[in-house]
């Protein structure tokens, strides 16, 4: 028999929800945040001045505008508890706009677009597109990033007819990459028009003059709010659950946490799609720059910090696979993990996943203090698995870190699915995470 519901976890589904379709690129993600924790009270820092970060303390630092760092000082030494870290991230894989993308000819104009990291082409086919990012905008000092969001239907890649593509029920919907790609804006009399008509488009959303259109980062997104689905609702729909799923998560918790004797923080990194390797990304210094400065406020010496990291832990929270019945074979037997069955702890002896038997077993206390299930997941040995920000950050650190996430269904897919139990049930264990201390 189903779980029942209760209300407050259908509201906090509910936020996720409208956390997500206001955040749909990781610039407008992070903008998200920063409106909830100046909410909340948090003051923002800026890294090219100095910090002075208080016992108690609320703040947050925001680097290239898809990344954030928010941490609430511990009210002990920073020394003898070390900080409660958790991570996730902000950019989902899609496809982004090149820097010259119109295209004309044949009287269509189409937008040339690359593909970002690996998503189900095919899910991108006969939707509803949008655009949303940043647009730098000159103005009398240089120039200033604004976001953008076109939240209505402005993009469509039309399927290939059946008829001219038999086969595609057996040999599968697939795209070329460089040529098949490319999405439907409008209709041009001449090819030339195409790159005036795009800038025209931005500069009319913006309110600027055309000229002042300088550069972009353009991400296409799904038009389709997020939705309940299923028997008693018990199901979310929408894009970018993997990974604003753990943002909100994440965020919400630090939200929620009562100031304690260790420092908390939450991470939200851009680019884990990718691979992490940016200014930005997981693998850059941020977290090592900002914690390391948190520090130094403090009085620590070199040894003094390293002694704090010793007494830290750090949660990676990226969402899980959960089990297919209509593809039982893609799973390892003993390790299927249910969506609504609370969160996962993913562990992988070759190090894609950071977890380890003490740092999952110290998660599981998490769970079992905060009255939440948890599940146990490894991937088939016969697949390649996936990996995230966890072993880069517990590497760049070298402190304990656990693997962990909610279950869903159409992982990179544009259109994605999960459980309304397993947000509520991810919140309140990151909830007393940060409350150990």
């Amino acid at each position: 028999m189903a779980m029942p519901i209760s209300d407050e976890a259908r509201a906090l589904a509910q936020d996720l929800l409208t956390f997500i379709d206001a955040s749909p690129s990781p610039w407008h993600a992070v903008s998200t945040a920063v409106k909830r924790l100046q909410a909340a009270g948090f003051e923002a820092l800026d890294e090219g001045e100095r910090w002075q970060p208080k016992p108690g303390g609320r703040y947050y630092v925001v680097r290239g505008g898809a990344s954030l760092i928010a941490f609430v000082m511990g009210e002990a030494p920073l020394i003898e508890h070390g900080f409660r870290l958790v991570g996730a991230h902000t950019d989902s894989p899609g496809l982004r706009v090149k820097p010259r993308p119109a295209i004309g000819g044949d009287g269509v104009l189409r937008i040339g677009v690359e593909v970002y990291g690996g998503p189900i082409l095919a899910t991108f086919s006969d939707r509803d597109l949008g655009l949303a990012g940043r647009v730098a905008v000159r103005n009398a000092t240089g120039f200033e990033m604004r976001l953008i969001h076109f939240d209505r239907p402005l993009l469509r890649l039309p399927n290939l007819a059946i008829h001219m593509n038999r086969e595609v029920n057996e040999a599968g919907l697939k795209f070329n990459k460089q040529t098949e790609l490319p999405l439907v804006l409008g209709a041009l009399s001449e090819a030339g028009e195409g790159e005036a008509a795009f800038r025209a488009l931005l500069a009319a959303r913006l309110a600027v003059p055309l000229d002042a259109i300088r550069s972009w980062e353009l991400a296409v997104c799904d038009t389709q709010t997020g939705n309940f689905w299923g028997l008693d609702n018990a199901f979310i729909a929408n894009s970018q659950l993997d990974n604003l799923a753990s943002c909100h998560a994440a965020l919400s918790a630090l939200l929620a946490a009562r100031t304690g004797r260790a420092t908390a923080v939450c991470a939200l990194f851009d680019h884990e799609e990718v691979g992490s390797e940016s200014a930005t990304g997981a693998a850059g210094s941020f977290i090592t720059d900002v914690l390391s400065r948190i520090s130094g406020a403090q009085g620590l010496d070199a040894e003094a910090y390293r002694r704090a990291l010793a007494r830290s832990f750090f949660i990676s929270a990226d969402m899980a696979h959960a089990y297919h019945p209509n593809f039982p074979g893609a799973y390892e037997p003993n390790h299927r993990v249910m969506v609504n069955g609370g969160p996962v702890i993913k562990t992988n002896s070759n190090q894609r996943y950071s977890t380890g038997a003490e740092s999952a077993a110290r998660f599981m206390g998490y769970c079992e203090r905060a009255g939440v299930p948890f599940q146990q997941y490894a991937h088939r040995t016969d697949l390649g698995c996936g990996s995230t920000i966890g072993p880069m950050v517990a590497g760049a650190l070298g402190i304990s870190s656990v693997d962990v996430g909610s279950p869903m269904w159409s992982m990179h897919s544009l259109r994605e699915s999960a459980g309304v139990l397993d947000h509520a049930y991810m919140i309140a264990a990151l909830t007393e995470a940060y409350a150990d201390s």
